[in-house]
């Protein structure tokens, strides 16, 4: 039902109330029966036990137990719990995480209304907003929050504050009559009011059309519950990594085994090499160190004004190509503020920002004293309810934002509050929606009054007879009224909005009636205002454009304002289409993907709009960003590959729906973020790097030695030692590294890129090839097909994959050389590495831990040997640069 269509006759005939009378108690009582509480209601909540048990359904997760129970099965205790402890740690890391998700419903909650006015059998009391049904009679007045979806039957000088769930950064004048217009979105229906908004000025009633989920709010809680979150890069890419680890250790595993009982070793020895091996080519300690290196992002990006609320995110925004961001508080300041005013046909810029009572006044770059700029800017403070407070730090309006853009302006020409004191308002006509001005009747300290009167210059200009000049008054001529006009159409193109100051002298018996106070006034001025973009914003726009990456500007604000901020920040080119909401209804997602590359700007949008934005994007390959800080973001930023919410103006809803909130609400810390995620993607590859070519010479070197029919040259717990210990401490630092000069200089990472893109594969197999190799070597050469010498041989053997290990970290830190860089850059990484040498001594010469790692004491000459050919493989692919 379009309830904004219908009058009040009708609306009364298909709701079956009279509005002078409300519902009857036992009639209101039947609806709530029927119709359910007048509540949000909340998704199926999955059980604890259910979230901690779903993160051990990874395969890698099943495989790694699986190994647990053969491992211990087969005596082997220490493999067991050590690979036990890792994956309890990964699952608890990720429980955890996911306990802060989903809340974003509960939180919807807390915007409903206590209480709600309502009558009930002919007279008002006061009930329980979860009590409130569909047509129920209701009022409402300044400062309260809507309970339910109304229609207006009366409205008295009332404004909405609508943004949270529009957009629309302006409060919006409501009124009473029928709408014929067909399909207005939300924000266009301005004869109704929605569950969760405020009212800022005024009173009226009406007749409630929806309340719980059948209101405008409750479609966005709908929108969260049906709403998925999509699963990250990094999530999908590690996802993949361990489909292919896993098909390769099985695939060895029972390699091994067959080849084994082939060549007549007992099946028992052959099956706990096959677990060594499975053990050998699964990086334990990746998921762990992953999230370690994903966490000492979140602490730069906490350092950084920035929170994050899931670790994957941080490397998500990393890969970004698109940028969704909502205007108003996101792009823009938040805070009307006049730039420009009109006087004595001179147009004056206004410099300072939002509500701080510091600026000055420029005409032609030169700064001035105008006594009729001071007229227009004192009757503006004059006629005004605002005021500015100082809260933490920042100027803040207590009131009308536009009243409080002309109180700011006077502050900052240096009108000061006692000066204003020195003027007594005697009476005041309020401003109605109707009327579009305010009047009000000033009585100075010499007892001379005047009329001032603000308000939309249409309004204004026919009632003007007069025009101010250099403080004198003269009549207003044609070509003075065409200036006027020329002036405002200026100012509309720039999408300010224009208000009006008239003003008359009257003496102190003059009647106060409207028609009376309103006739024959004198033009003083004209005032341009805008809620202005944020001054850093420009920059980082720019530097994203330089990393490949589109800003998208999504607005409920009018398509010219949406066109005159995007124009000021330089955000969409010559040829960058505009869409508006009404476009977007009539267009379906498929049809919007086709031409979705090509806009910059979306305006007049609902959520579901929002949603459809983003998806399409999706659809087209893209890794969106979505930011926002209001309830009609939250299901966009659900839906987004990383929501981003503000933390200053954010609602609790779009912080909760979000997996990176802005503590300083500015668009310019994304910059930071994307250069963290960046880095932190690139430094996940060079451990990814590390670990896997560390376990194919493992592999590799147990695989030959099995071939030629060689005992085992690494026990199974000497390569859980290297895989949790030794590999470890080295991979945690490179995910600690500093990034390279170019990295905002690249384009973004293409989704389906694999994990190995970019010769990652390679260089993995190959450095593998050649540790496996020496390894083998430096085995066979202490071994010499003496039994006896098998435990010394071992040791040997494990002391050289260690050091090639050790050596080959530095080799990851580049994509093309170890020279490349300077190893003591990063002294997190020289510490690592120095820890683990000493680590690997002391299993190698300490005599209890001999006997678990099956060592024995090597000498200098064994070191020297070890030494030389576990530089081999770096030393010489650092020359051959590949």
């Amino acid at each position: 039902m379009k309830w904004y269509q219908l009058d009040l006759k009708n609306m009364e005939q298909q709701l079956g109330v009279k509005t002078s009378q409300g519902l009857t108690t036992d009639e209101a009582s039947k609806r709530l029966k029927k119709l359910g509480a007048n509540m949000l209601e909340e998704g199926k909540q999955t059980p604890l036990w259910l979230v901690f048990l779903k993160q051990f359904q990874d395969f890698m997760v099943l495989v790694l137990l699986a190994a647990t129970l053969v491992s211990g099965l087969l005596g082997e205790y220490v493999d067991a719990i050590a690979i036990m402890v890792i994956v309890l740690i990964n699952g608890f890391i990720g429980f955890f995480q996911e306990q802060k998700a989903e809340k974003s419903l509960s939180k919807l909650k807390e915007l409903s209304a206590p209480m709600a006015n309502v009558k009930r059998d002919g007279r008002w009391m006061k009930i329980p907003s979860s009590e409130v049904v569909v047509g129920d009679v209701i009022r409402v007045s300044s400062g309260d929050r809507v309970s339910a979806d109304i229609r207006l039957s009366k409205s008295s000088s009332l404004e909405m504050e609508e943004s949270a769930l529009t957009g629309e950064s302006l409060p919006i004048a409501k009124h009473a009559t029928a709408i014929k217009q067909e399909d207005l979105e939300p924000q266009d229906q301005n004869n109704m009011v929605f569950m969760g908004t405020l009212v800022t000025r005024g009173s009226g009633e009406g007749i409630v059309v929806g309340t719980g989920m059948s209101t405008a709010m409750g479609q966005i809680a709908s929108l969260l519950v049906k709403t998925e979150q999509m699963a990250t890069p990094l999530e999908r890419r590690l996802a993949e990594l361990g489909k292919i680890l896993i098909i390769v250790a099985l695939l060895l595993t029972a390699f091994v085994v067959v080849v084994g009982v082939y060549q007549g070793h007992p099946t028992y020895q052959m099956f706990l090499a096959g677990v060594s091996l499975a053990v050998a080519a699964i990086p334990e300690g990746l998921p762990a160190i992953v999230t370690v290196a994903l966490s000492l992002g979140v602490q730069r990006m906490i350092r950084k004004k920035a929170i994050v609320r899931k670790l994957s995110a941080v490397e998500t925004l990393g890969c970004a190509s698109v940028i969704c961001s909502d205007k108003t508080g996101t792009m823009t300041e938040n805070q009307m503020t006049v730039k420009e005013i009109y006087v004595n046909d001179q147009t004056i810029h206004v410099t300072g920002e939002g509500y701080n009572p510091k600026g000055a006044f420029y005409l032609d770059n030169k700064q001035i004293k105008n006594p009729d700029i001071n007229h227009v800017l004192l009757y503006g403070a004059l006629c005004n309810h605002a005021s500015l407070l100082k809260r933490k730090g920042k100027w803040m309006v207590d009131g009308d934002p536009t009243e409080g853009a002309l109180l700011a302006a006077a502050r900052k020409a240096g009108i000061s509050e006692d000066f204003t004191d020195h003027f007594t308002i005697v009476h005041e006509i309020p401003f109605d929606s109707d009327r579009k001005r305010m009047t009000i009747v000033v009585e100075d300290q010499n007892k001379k009054r005047f009329v001032v009167t603000k308000g939309a210059p249409d309004m204004l200009l026919p009632r003007t007879t007069f025009i101010a000049d250099q403080s004198e008054k003269r009549p207003l001529r044609a070509k003075d009224q065409n200036h006027i006009n020329r002036e405002i159409n200026q100012m509309a193109d720039k999408a300010l909005r224009t208000i009006a100051i008239c003003v008359k002298e009257i003496g102190n018996d003059h009647p106060f009636n409207e028609a009376l106070l309103e006739k024959d006034l004198t033009f003083v001025g004209l005032t341009g205002m805008i809620d202005p973009p944020r001054k850093e914003v420009k920059d980082a726009i720019l530097e994203c454009n330089n990393a490949g990456i589109k800003t998208v500007m999504i607005t409920g604000d009018h398509v010219k304002t949406a066109q005159a901020i995007a124009r000021d920040l330089h955000l969409m080119p010559k040829n960058g289409r505009v869409i508006e909401g009404h476009q977007l209804s009539h267009m379906t997602e498929e049809e919007l993907s086709t031409i979705v590359e090509d806009v910059y700007v979306f305006a007049r949008v609902t959520p579901e709009h929002k949603l459809k934005i983003v998806k399409a994007f999706q659809n087209k390959g893209h890794i969106v960003a979505m930011t926002g800080d209001g309830v009609n973001d939250a299901p966009a930023i659900k839906a987004s590959d990383i929501g981003i919410s503000m933390g200053q103006s954010g609602t609790d809803v779009a912080k909760e729906a979000s997996s990176l909130i802005l503590l300083d609400d500015n668009f310019a810390t994304i910059k930071s973020a994307i250069y963290e995620g960046r880095n932190i993607y690139e430094n996940i590859r060079k451990f990814i790097r590390y670990l896997l070519a560390s376990n194919v010479g493992e592999i590799l070197v147990m695989l030959f030695a099995m071939l030629l029919a060689l005992p085992l040259p690494l026990i199974p717990v000497q390569i859980l030692w290297v895989n949790l210990v030794t590999d470890g401490l080295p991979a945690m630092a490179l995910g600690l590294d500093q990034a390279e000069d170019n990295v905002m200089k690249r384009k973004p990472r293409d989704p389906k890129e694999g994990v190995f893109a970019r010769g990652l594969g390679f260089k993995i197999v190959s450095r593998g090839l050649l540790i496996g190799l020496i390894t083998l070597i430096a085995f066979m050469m202490a071994y010499q097909g003496n039994p006896e010498s098998l435990r010394y041989a071992q040791t040997i053997a494990f002391t050289t994959l260690v050091m090639a290990q050790l050596i080959h970290v530095f080799d990851c830190r580049s994509e093309h050389s170890v020279f490349a860089r300077n190893p003591f850059q990063n002294l997190y990484l020289v510490g690592a590495v120095i820890s683990s040498v000493l680590l690997l001594v002391i299993v190698i010469y300490l005599e209890p831990l001999q006997e678990v790692f099956h060592t024995v004491d090597l000498s200098l000459r064994d070191w020297i040997f070890i030494l030389a050919l576990s530089a081999i493989p770096t030393v010489f692919f650092g020359f051959s640069k590949k």
